[in-house]
């Protein structure tokens, strides 16, 4: 009886069951995704469309590729790391620790008049990773806001609370072009 009682009285993980959820299957399957399509079109299309840009278009072609190159390596790992946790290879604690190694802050793009200059598939690419930047950082401050979070003795509901803000709130990050 007593097992069920402390049971009863331990809140809720959202992070923990965020990490299994189909949810997250969904977010990975469409991160994962689209690594692969963005490979294909910059090792195929994208390579043909950037021979046929101007000077100044193949400059802002080639930094807003690595730029879109890099967000998306940071993003497949962290989907694989908390991936490890939904499967059981690896304690969300030791997840929490390790993905401070990926940085998840948004990069700030060309302007909009540079980013006019780019393919449209390549714009439509940036775009969508950027959406799943979001939703990555959105999940991220969700799952691991309880490693985040103080301790608050006096309130119980004080964690549990703290993680739905993280949830519902945008983050603030400014990140830099790196």
């Amino acid at each position: 009886m007593s097992d069920s009682s402390t049971d009863e009285a331990r809140p809720v993980s959202f992070g923990q069951r965020l990490a299994k959820s189909q949810a997250f299957s969904s977010l990975f399957r469409e991160g994962m995704a689209l690594v692969e399509e963005t490979a294909a079109y910059l090792d195929g299309p994208g390579r043909q469309e950037a021979k046929l840009l101007e000077r100044a278009s193949a400059l802002v072609y080639t930094t807003e590729s690595m730029r879109l190159t890099t967000r998306l390596m940071q993003l497949a790992s962290w989907l694989l790391l908390h991936r490890a946790v939904n499967e059981g290879e690896m304690s969300l604690a030791n997840a929490n620790r390790e993905k401070n190694k990926v940085r998840l802050v948004a990069v700030d793009s060309a302007d909009e008049d540079a980013m006019a200059l780019l393919p449209e598939r390549l714009r439509g690419l940036i775009d969508r990773s950027k959406l799943l930047q979001a939703n990555v950082r959105r999940v991220d401050a969700t799952i691991h806001a309880s490693a985040q979070e103080p301790k608050s003795a006096g309130n119980p509901l004080a964690s549990q609370l703290g993680l739905i803000k993280a949830a519902f709130e945008p983050s603030d990050e400014k990140g830099d072009a790196s």
